[in-house]
């Protein structure tokens, strides 16, 4: 009879302990990326194809689109690029087909992602994957706060936490 109880309390201790990290992936903040983010630094664009509209200030890159700023690196088949109004740099990119967003030892994937360059906000959303390490969070939708290096995934949210030192 003191078996059943010894086994029911390390099961609930167990479970407590795992508490701070389910309820992170829940809806708190996670960290994300390994650096915060330069807004002064300049973003590069490579794609197969660009084609440019000078009349509402937006480019189109399809391809093969990666762009990058600085340790971040966002990848994806479509991104449309809505520049400033007085052209002086970038204000926000949309990107479509499947996104990947990579910054330090974390990545993330979705089918679509809206950044807006000036706030530093990323908005993914579809089928979200946010990876770290070993660890792995899935949900509807992400935000990433590349200026404050945290992210909260939101929508159906399932998380994968593997125990240190598992290989």
């Amino acid at each position: 009879m003191t078996y059943v109880p010894r086994i029911m309390i390390f099961v609930t201790g167990l479970f407590l302990m795992c508490l701070p990290a389910i309820a992170a992936a829940q809806g708190a903040l996670v960290a994300f990326g390994s650096t915060q983010r330069d807004r002064d630094l300049p973003v590069e664009v490579t794609s197969e194809t660009l084609n440019v509209n000078q009349n509402d200030n937006t480019a189109v890159f399809t391809g093969n689109v990666v762009i990058g700023q600085g340790e971040m690196r966002l990848s994806a088949p479509r991104v449309l690029v809505v520049y400033l109004e007085d052209q002086s740099g970038i204000e926000s990119l949309e990107a479509t087909g499947g996104v990947t967003v990579v910054s330090g030892p974390d990545a993330a994937e979705a089918a679509r992602a809206e950044y807006n360059i000036v706030t530093g906000m990323i908005r993914m959303q579809g089928d979200v994957l946010l990876v770290q390490g070993d660890n792995a969070i899935t949900g509807d939708t992400l935000i990433v706060d590349t200026t404050a290096g945290t992210a909260q995934v939101s929508g159906r949210v399932k998380t994968l936490l593997q125990p240190e030192g598992k290989p």
